[in-house]
């Protein structure tokens, strides 16, 4: 989510406002001592929704690499 947050120039505060998510929740999740894992799917849908709409797209984890983000391409 982090490096999702950074490719777009966006800071926690942005990122709470564009997925309704509370900032201490934003600040939660991306706390490596917490993380995703404690929050519910509808948090975690929306702070990935929001992400996807500013122009990140997820990327599945594969034999040869684990799960990562990039911008998607502009057509």
């Amino acid at each position: 989510m982090k490096a999702a947050r950074l490719f777009l120039h966006m800071d926690q505060r942005q990122l709470a406002e564009l997925s309704g998510v509370s900032l201490p929740t934003i600040q939660r999740i991306e706390n490596p001592q917490f993380g995703p894992t404690r929050s519910s799917v509808r948090i975690v849908t929306a702070v990935k929704e929001a992400l996807e709409k500013a122009g990140i797209e997820f990327l599945p984890t594969t034999s040869e690499a684990g799960e990562g983000v990039r911008l998607k391409m502009q057509q």
